[in-house]
C-alpha cells in the first residue's frame, strides 16, 4: 500500500473538489472517472459509456434494481443507470459543488442525491440490491470502514462493483517517490492499494470477490485526451494561468498531477482494476 506524504481526510477531499470544480466540468465534463477504449477508436464521451455500461453489467443492473452509487461525482452515472437500465439509484457525494450540480438536474427523485461522507452516511441496512464505486474508493480514510458499510446497505445476495485506481504490485522506489505518493498527497487520496490489498480488505468485510480485472491498458488513454484538453486550456484561458500561478490556490498542483498520473501509467507504476463483489446470502 502507497500511502499518501501527508494525511488525507474527507474535509480535504471535498475541498478538493469544490476548489477545482470548474477545471474539472471544463476538462472532464460530467463524468469523473475513466473512459473505456473496447476498439481504440472511440470519442471519449463514448468511452466513458462504456466504462458505466461494464460497471452495470458486472452489478447485474437492470430495471428497478435498486442501486447506490457511492461517490457520485456530477450524477452523470447515475443518471445513465436510471435512464438506460431503469434503475432506482441513490448517489451519495461529499462535495458540494458536485452536489449542487447534480441535484439542479434531478428528475423526479430519480436518481436521489444526498451530499454527505459516506464513512458516516446512515443509510437504510439492507436497502440496496447493488453499489457501485467509480474511482472514490480510493478517497476514503478509512477502507475498512467503507467496505463494512457497503456490506451493511446491501441485500443478502447483493453485489458491489468498484472501479479503483491501484498501486503496482512491487513499483520501484522512484516510481514511489516521484510518482505514486505525490498523486496521492495531489489528489488527495489517502493510499492507493494494490488489487491483491482491496480484495483481502473487502473480504474482512464479509464480502465475497467474484472476480476482478486489469483494465490498465483499456482506461490509460484517458490522460492523453485530458493533459491535451489542459494544454489547449491552458493556452487559450487566462483564467486557468491565473489560477495556477496564484500562491493562494491550495489545489493549483492538480497541473503537476495530471502529468505524473500520465507517466504513472506509462511506467505501469499505476494499474486499474474492476472488482466484483457479493454479499453471502440469497
Amino acid at each position: 500500500m502507497i500511502a499518501s506524504n501527508r494525511p488525507i481526510d474527507s474535509a480535504s477531499v471535498a475541498d478538493h473538489y469544490d476548489e477545482l470544480d470548474s477545471f474539472y466540468r471544463d476538462i472532464w465534463g460530467e463524468h469523473l472517472h475513466h473512459g473505456l477504449w473496447l476498439h481504440g477508436n472511440e470519442t471519449a464521451e463514448l468511452a466513458v459509456a462504456q466504462l458505466v455500461k461494464l460497471v452495470a453489467d458486472y452489478a447485474q443492473i437492470t430495471s428497478g434494481t435498486r442501486v447506490c452509487d457511492i461517490g457520485c461525482g456530477y450524477g452523470a452515472t447515475a443518471r445513465m443507470l436510471a435512464r438506460e437500465n431503469g434503475a432506482v439509484v441513490t448517489a451519495v457525494t461529499l462535495s458540494r459543488a458536485q452536489y449542487l450540480y447534480a441535484y439542479k438536474g434531478e428528475s423526479m427523485g430519480n436518481p436521489e442525491y444526498l451530499m454527505a461522507d459516506w464513512l458516516t452516511a446512515e443509510l437504510v441496512p439492507e436497502s440496496f440490491d447493488a453499489a457501485v464505486a467509480i474511482e472514490s474508493s480510493e478517497h476514503m480514510p478509512d477502507k475498512n470502514e467503507f467496505f463494512l458499510r457497503v456490506f451493511r446497505v446491501l441485500r443478502p445476495g447483493g453485489r458491489l462493483v468498484v472501479c479503483s485506481w491501484l498501486a503496482a504490485e512491487r513499483p520501484a522506489s522512484w516510481q514511489k517517490n516521484w510518482l505514486l505518493r505525490p498523486i496521492c498527497t495531489e489528489g488527495r487520496l489517502p493510499h492507493l492499494m494494490t488489487s491483491a490489498e482491496l480484495v483481502a480488505t473487502a473480504e474482512k468485510s464479509g464480502l465475497t470477490a467474484a472476480s476482478r480485472k486489469d483494465i490498465s491498458g483499456q482506461v490509460a488513454p484517458t490522460w492523453s485526451i485530458v493533459i491535451l484538453r489542459f494544454l489547449r486550456r491552458l493556452a487559450s484561458d487566462q483564467g486557468y494561468r491565473s489560477f495556477l500561478f496564484d500562491p493562494g490556490r491550495r489545489n493549483r498542483v492538480f497541473a503537476a498531477t495530471i502529468a505524473r498520473i500520465w507517466l504513472a501509467y506509462r511506467t505501469e507504476a499505476m494499474r486499474y482494476g474492476i472488482f466484483e463483489f457479493k454479499k453471502p446470502g440469497r
